[in-house]
């Protein structure tokens, strides 16, 4: 992998209890610039599609970071929630971003005006843990703590739900780039996949694939990877799993000793490698194919709970 200080195409940024975001340099393992997040702990992040930005989520906030400048203070400030915002993302061509939070609410973003109090809203009516847009780029899926997946078609407004798993917390969702399949994790440590059927000229339809226990503690984060082909599940037993979609078997399974509860994960843009973060305060790079530790970004002093990377050079 090339260096983020050599390629600017390379962005890998971290942050989580400490108060902290780290940018750092992908082949060395070095923190090359730490801003302050005084504010909040740092509950998700996401960079732009145009590699401007970097969005924080955190309480009440979504704090936008200049990546151009290197600004270390936040230059735009959504605000609006009324609680924890769980999760952000952006639409492709970044007219707008949207984000979930812990006040039940998944919001659109204008991102031309960041007065606007988000314009959009939908009310879950219980606490948020997820939000992914479908590809399609019309239609938002809201996980929720009580165990309900929304569908939010943005054209129509229409809503619909389903509840894959009774008593479970829908932890994380996540829809492959091709918009074939969704995938969500639950508080059981289950992992659930569907079918996913139609265009954007009409709603998806929802088809059950297959279920699978992938952890034996909370399942925190699901992802697949660029060309479909794997699943990646995180957890609180301590451990980043890979898993094939061919026929759903185990492929890696990563565990460090004290690495604790793994947070996150962010696939390469070649998909050889996968980075993750955990409770101890690390971030971890690994290899896909033979199960190793490629390298190590320490530095955060507390649980690391949410990593970005964008590797512009080798997407499409």
């Amino acid at each position: 992998m090339r260096s983020y200080e050599e390629n600017d195409s390379l962005i890998l940024a971290s942050g989580g209890y400490d108060h902290t975001i780290k940018f750092w340099e992908t082949d060395t393992g070095f923190c090359k610039r730490t801003v302050q997040h005084a504010e909040s702990q740092v509950n998700a992040l996401e960079v732009t599609p145009d590699q401007v930005y970097l969005a924080a989520a955190s309480y009440q906030h979504v704090y936008m970071y200049d990546l151009v400048a290197n600004n270390s203070s936040p230059v735009i400030n959504f605000e609006g929630a009324t609680k924890n915002i769980t999760d952000i993302g952006f639409q492709q061509d970044a007219k707008w971003m949207y984000s979930g939070g812990e006040d039940c609410k998944a919001r659109i973003w204008d991102l031309k005006d960041s007065a606007s109090q988000a314009p959009r809203c939908y009310n879950a009516g219980n606490p948020i843990t997820s939000v992914c847009l479908h590809p399609n780029q019309v239609e938002l899926f809201i996980g929720d703590q009580n165990g309900i997946i929304h569908r939010w078609d943005l054209k129509t407004d229409n809503t619909d739900q389903i509840i894959p798993e009774q008593d479970a917390m829908i932890l994380d969702i996540a829809i492959d780039p091709l918009g074939h399949y969704m995938a969500s994790v639950n508080s059981k440590g289950r992992c659930y996949i569907w079918e996913l059927q139609g265009s954007s000229e009409e709603p998806t339809k929802i088809k059950p694939k297959f279920k699978f226990d992938a952890h034996n503690k909370y399942a925190l984060k699901v992802l697949f990877s660029h060309d479909s082909s794997l699943l990646a599940t995180t957890s609180g037993d301590q451990s980043l799993k890979i898993w094939s979609m061919k026929d759903y078997s185990l492929i890696q399974e990563f565990k460090q000793e004290g690495q604790r509860w793994v947070w996150d994960a962010a696939f390469s843009g070649d998909d050889q490698y996968i980075f993750s973060a955990s409770s101890d305060g690390v971030v971890r790079l690994w290899n896909v194919s033979n199960g190793n530790i490629e390298r190590e970004y320490a530095g955060h002093q507390k649980a690391v709970t949410a990593i970005a990377f964008k590797d512009s050079s080798v997407l499409p």
